[in-house]
């Protein structure tokens, strides 16, 4: 069996007065949902309690049964009270460990309900169950509850998860991106011949997809501006609906969310 802290310390990493995150959830406070959308730090860093009073914190996410997901350790920076939150934690994430992140499973047999674990003392039921060839990918979770940040479709994609292409490469359809930073939208659709696949293929290699406003947004922000974008399926039609029905449906989007208004699209 091999340790946890002690597979960390293979990567030049020493545990040192920490805590175990085992972090759970459901629904918006799903943290496996906020970290495949590249947020779990943020998710993290709101407590409702002092809970983080060490100097690191190994963040784990529930899976099922007793399998975990390691997302990180954490140095914790300083803690302040807050308008949203009890207490908001500022943390950074310790490198030198990326490799691991997303690509660890953890066995830990949970007989408690506490959630914030004093290292030391539960060290040795930290069991790595498997380490996988590449970052966790969610199973596609449905075309209604698709929604995924930049980083997370690059994965997806490099990956050519099944799942994930299987239902995005056999539909046409109408899509948002959404700039989580400031909240404008841009509405696109897909007709090609892969669908919804195709056209995020694109996003994720170039950013932008070939829209001019959005390769004028990333050519005044900078390429890692990219990294703020969130992508989400709207609406659907299979390859019998022509480029007009889609390009329509497209439309009624664009009408309905404002986008050409207050977003990045031109028209």
């Amino acid at each position: 069996m091999i340790r946890l802290d002690n597979l960390l310390a293979g990567h030049g990493l020493k545990l040192d007065d920490w805590k175990i995150h085992l972090a759970t959830g459901k629904d918006w406070n799903d943290p496996l949902e906020w970290y495949l959308r590249g947020r779990f730090k943020r998710w993290q860093e709101g407590q409702t309690k002092k809970n983080f009073e060490c100097k690191m914190v190994v963040s784990l996410i529930h899976l099922e049964q007793d399998r975990w997901l390691f997302v990180g350790v954490y140095e914790i920076l300083s803690v302040r009270e807050a308008v949203t939150m009890p207490y908001y934690y500022r943390t950074r994430l310790i490198p030198g460990h990326e490799a691991l992140i997303g690509r660890v499973i953890v066995r830990f047999k949970r007989d408690f309900r506490a959630s914030y674990l004093i290292g030391e003392r539960f060290v040795d039921r930290l069991e790595v169950a498997q380490i996988l060839d590449k970052e966790y990918i969610d199973p596609f979770p449905g075309y209604n509850k698709t929604v995924i940040a930049h980083e997370r479709l690059k994965s997806v994609i490099a990956g050519g998860d099944a799942s994930w292409r299987a239902a995005l490469a056999n539909v046409k359809g109408v899509y948002l991106i959404v700039d989580a930073k400031t909240g404008r939208m841009y509405v696109g659709s897909a007709t090609g011949t892969k669908g919804i696949w195709q056209r995020w293929c694109d996003y994720a290699g170039s950013g932008h997809g070939g829209n001019r406003e959005l390769k004028a947004l990333l050519h005044k922000k900078g390429p890692n501006y990219v990294r703020n974008f969130q992508y989400t399926v709207l609406e659907i039609a299979d390859f019998h609906a022509t480029d007009r029905d889609i390009v329509d449906r497209e439309q009624h989007w664009k009408k309905a969310l404002l986008s050409v208004e207050h977003g990045y699209n031109h028209s």
